[in-house]
C-alpha cells in the first residue's frame, strides 16, 4: 500500500485529470442509460417462463403479467339474468379487448356462474393486455379499458377496473414514478449533514465528491455493460444509492485517519501515506468482503439478479478505487486548506466511545446475553418467512382498483381471481376437456377455455385457471404446483404463481450450497486481513446471525404488519417477495462487514502495537464508534430515501438494507462484537504458522495467558 500511494501522490495530474475524464462522460452515459436497461424479469428454460414467452409469441397478448380485472355493478332491481345484460357486457368486454389490442373472456362468453358473484349483480372478467405490459414498473391500462366499456354498459351500472398491476400502482403512494436524482439528493442531503456534524469543517463535502465521482463512473461502467447483456431497471437505484453510502464509507475511515494523523504532526504528502498504510489496506479488504457477498447473485441461473450482482460488484469496485487514488491527491493539495474552521478535533479516541467500551467490558457476559438473546428472538421470527408476492390487500387503500377489489370480497368472490393461471394447450390437445380437468383440481374455482380467434391459434389454445387463493400466498403457489401436475403432457402452465414457484426454485435450491462457499471466501479474505483464526470466524457467524436477525425483522414489519401499517398505511403482505431476501442477503453480507473490517482491523492494530486485548478493545471502539455509527447512518438515510419510491416491493427491500445496517452498526458492532472479543482474549489474535504459510501473511504465536492486562488505552 506504500507503494501504491507513493505512485498515486507522485501522479497527482494524472490522476485528478483521469477521474475528471470519466466523471464527465458518466454524466453523459447517465443521460443516454434509461432507455437500455431491461424492464422485463426473464428466467430461460424454467417452465413457465417458457409457457409465458410462448403464449405472448402466439397470441401477443398475456405471458409475464396478471390481466386487468374489470368488475361491474349492476344497478338495483337488474342481476345478469335480465334480458339484454348477458349481451351488454359481452360487448363491453369486447370493446375493452378492442382498446388495448387485447384479448377478453367473462361470463358473457363462457356462461360460467363462477365468475358472478353470489349476488347475482356483480360479475367480472379478465382483459389480457399485449405481452411487455408486465414488466417492472409497467402502467396498467386501466383508463382506455374504463372508456371503452362504460359506453356498453347497462345505464347505472358501475364499473371499477382492478388487478394486481392497477393495486400495485396505487399500493405505495400515488403512482408516481421513482426518479433516481430525487432519491439519490434527499439521500445526499442527508448524508451531508451527518458529515458536517462528523468533520465540523468544510472537509465534509470532500467524501460527497467522492461519491459523486464514484456513482457517474459507475453507471458509465454499467452503460458499457448494457452492450453485452441485459442489465435490470434497478441496478440504476443500487448504482445511486449503495454508491453513496459505499463510497462515503470509504472515504471517512480514510479522511478520519488522515485527521489522526495530522493530529500526530505528520503533515502533506506524509500524513496521506500514513493513512494510506493503516485505513487504505482496511478499504481494500472491506471492497472485497462486500464484493463476495455479491457473487450470490452473480452465479444465480436468473438473468434479473444476475445484473443486479453485476452493478453491486461494480460499485464497491469502483469506490474503492476512487478513495485510494483521488481522495489522497484531494487530501494532499486542499485538505489542510480545506479541514476549516475545525468545529472538532481530527484526533484522539472519541470520550464517550471509550467509556462505552469499557463498560462493555466490564458487563460482557451481560452483553454478550442480553444482546445474543435479542438477536436470537429476531433469527427465530425469520423461520415464518413465507415467499411470494404481497397480498392484494397491502398493494392499496383507496383508488378505483381499491374500490373493484372490495366489490368482488362483497360479492363473496374469491381474491384469488386477480391471479388467474395460463395454461397453453399444444396441437392436437382437448381445450375443453383440459378445462373441465383443471377445474376440479383443489383450489380451482373454475378454468375457462373460449373457443374464439383470440383464444385459439396456430393449432394451439388457452384455458384461464381461476385459483380461489392470490397465486403469491402458499395457497396459490400448491394450485398452481397441482395444476401443472394435472394437465396433460406437452401442456404448459405459466402465469405469475407459477413463474413464483419456479423462481424459488432456481435462486434458493442450491442457496445453502452458494452460503457455504462465500462464507469460506469471506473467512480466508478476513484471515488474511487480521491474521487471525477466531476473529474471522466469529465475524462471518455473526453476519450471518445478523442477516436471520433482519429477515426475522422484515416477516415482523411486512409479512406481518407490525409496522408497515402504522408507518407506511399498508396492510400485512402475508408474503416477501422471491427475489428480496436474497438481494438483502446479497447487500448486507457485504455491507454489514463493513464495519466488522473497520473495526477490527484497528483493535488488531492497537494489540500489535500494546499486546493488550482490553487496550485493543477500548481503543478500537473509541477510534472507530463515531466512524461506524456516522457511516451507518448515512446508509440508513440512503435507504429511507429509496423506501419513499411507490413500489411495495421496493419499499420492503430498502427498509431490510436501512434496518440492517441499523442493527449491525449498534447490537452487533457495538455491543456483541467488543464483548466477545474481550472474552476470547489472547485466542482473538492467534494465527499458527502452517495457516500463515497458506496465507501467505506473518504468523501469529498464541500469547502467554497475562497475569493481568494493562488498564492504560492511551498511546505512549
Amino acid at each position: 500500500m506504500e507503494r501504491f500511494s507513493g505512485f498515486v501522490l507522485r501522479h497527482k495530474l494524472a490522476v485528478t485529470l483521469t477521474w475528471l475524464a470519466l466523471t464527465v462522460a458518466g454524466v453523459l452515459a447517465t443521460t443516454q442509460i434509461g432507455g437500455r436497461l431491461a424492464k422485463q424479469n426473464t428466467m430461460p428454460g424454467r417452465p413457465s417462463y417458457e409457457t409465458n414467452a410462448a403464449i405472448a409469441r402466439t397470441y401477443g397478448t398475456g405471458g409475464n403479467g396478471d390481466p386487468l380485472v374489470p368488475v361491474i355493478v349492476l344497478p338495483a332491481g337488474r342481476t345478469v339474468d335480465s334480458p339484454g345484460v348477458r349481451a351488454q357486457v359481452g360487448r363491453a368486454f369486447t370493446a375493452a379487448a378492442t382498446a388495448v389490442h387485447g384479448r377478453a373472456v367473462s361470463y358473457a362468453d363462457t356462461g360460467d356462474r363462477r365468475l358472478v358473484g353470489r349476488d347475482a349483480r356483480t360479475t367480472f372478467g379478465f382483459v389480457y393486455t399485449p405481452a411487455g405490459n408486465g414488466g417492472m414498473r409497467a402502467t396498467a391500462p386501466t383508463a382506455p379499458v374504463t372508456a371503452a366499456m362504460r359506453a356498453a354498459l347497462p345505464s347505472g351500472a358501475t364499473l371499477r377496473v382492478t388487478g394486481m398491476r392497477p393495486l400495485e400502482s396505487g399500493g405505495g403512494g400515488s403512482g408516481r414514478g421513482v426518479s433516481v436524482f430525487s432519491e439519490t439528493l434527499v439521500g445526499g442531503l442527508g448524508a451531508l449533514a451527518v458529515l458536517a456534524f462528523v468533520f465540523g469543517s468544510l472537509l465534509a463535502l470532500v467524501p460527497l465528491l467522492i461519491a459523486a465521482c464514484s456513482i457517474l463512473t459507475s453507471f458509465l461502467v454499467v452503460y458499457g455493460l448494457t452492450a453485452v447483456t441485459d442489465v435490470s431497471v434497478i441496478v440504476q437505484f443500487i448504482v445511486a444509492l449503495i454508491g453513496l453510502g459505499v463510497a462515503i464509507d470509504y472515504s471517512l475511515l480514510l479522511v478520519t485517519r488522515w485527521r489522526e494523523e495530522q493530529a500526530a504532526g505528520h503533515q502533506g504528502d506524509e500524513a496521506v501515506r500514513r493513512a494510506m498504510a493503516t485505513a487504505g489496506r482496511a478499504i481494500v479488504f472491506s471492497g472485497g468482503a462486500v464484493a463476495i457477498g455479491l457473487v450470490a447473485m452473480v452465479v444465480l441461473p436468473v438473468p434479473f439478479l444476475r445484473s443486479v450482482g453485476y452493478g453491486g460488484i461494480i460499485i464497491p469496485v469502483v469506490s474503492v478505487v476512487a478513495v485510494l487514488t483521488l481522495l489522497p491527491v484531494l487530501l494532499a493539495r486542499f485538505g489542510s486548506r480545506i479541514d476549516r474552521p475545525r468545529l472538532r478535533r481530527g484526533g484522539g479516541a472519541g470520550r464517550g466511545w471509550t467509556a462505552w467500551a469499557r463498560g462493555v467490558i466490564r458487563f460482557r457476559w451481560a452483553a454478550v446475553a442480553v444482546s445474543g438473546a435479542f438477536l436470537g428472538v429476531l433469527a427465530l421470527a425469520a423461520l415464518g418467512l413465507h415467499l411470494g408476492d404481497a397480498e392484494s390487500d397491502a398493494l392499496a387503500s383507496s383508488g378505483p382498483a381499491y374500490e373493484g377489489r372490495a366489490a368482488l370480497v362483497r360479492a363473496g368472490v374469491p381474491t384469488g381471481v386477480l391471479t388467474p393461471i395460463d395454461v397453453l394447450v399444444p396441437r392436437g390437445g382437448d381445450p375443453e376437456a383440459t378445462a373441465v380437468r383443471l377445474a376440479r383440481v383443489p383450489g380451482v374455482v373454475t378454468a375457462v377455455a373460449p373457443d374464439t380467434p383470440a383464444w385459439r391459434r396456430d393449432g394451439t389454445a388457452l384455458v384461464t385457471v381461476v385459483p380461489a387463493a392470490e397465486g403469491g400466498s402458499a395457497s396459490g403457489k400448491d394450485t398452481a404446483r397441482r395444476v401443472r401436475a394435472a394437465v396433460p403432457a406437452g401442456t404448459g402452465v405459466g402465469g405469475t404463481a407459477a413463474i413464483g414457484v419456479d423462481f424459488a426454485e432456481a435462486v434458493y435450491g442450491a442457496f445453502p450450497l452458494m452460503l457455504t462457499l462465500i462464507a469460506l471466501a469471506t473467512f480466508v479474505l478476513l484471515a488474511r486481513a487480521f491474521r487471525s483464526l477466531l476473529l474471522p470466524l466469529k465475524a462471518v457467524l455473526l453476519n450471518l446471525l445478523s442477516l436471520a436477525a433482519i429477515l426475522g425483522t422484515m416477516v415482523l414489519v411486512w409479512q406481518d404488519g407490525y409496522g408497515s401499517k402504522p408507518i407506511w398505511g399498508i396492510a400485512a403482505t402475508g408474503s416477501i417477495t422471491e427475489f428480496v431476501p436474497v438481494m438483502v442477503f446479497a447487500f448486507l453480507y457485504g455491507l454489514s462487514m463493513d464495519y466488522e473490517v473497520f473495526i477490527l482491523a484497528r483493535m488488531r492494530e492497537e494489540y500489535d502495537r500494546t499486546g493488550s486485548t482490553r487496550t485493543a478493545v477500548v481503543e478500537g471502539i473509541g477510534r472507530t464508534g463515531r466512524l461506524v455509527t456516522s457511516a451507518a447512518l448515512i446508509l440508513f438515510l440512503a435507504f429511507a430515501s429509496l423506501a419513499s419510491a411507490p413500489m411495495t416491493d421496493l419499499k420492503v427491500f430498502a427498509t431490510g438494507l436501512g434496518l440492517g445496517v441499523l442493527l449491525d452498526a449498534t447490537v452487533i458492532r457495538a455491543l456483541l462484537v467488543p464483548a466477545l472479543v474481550s472474552l476470547f482474549g489472547r485466542w482473538n489474535w492467534w494465527l499458527p504458522g502452517w495457516t500463515a504459510r497458506v496465507l501467505r501473511v506473518r504468523p501469529a504465536p498464541l500469547p502467554p495467558e497475562p497475569a493481568r492486562e494493562p488498564v492504560a488505552v492511551g498511546r505512549p
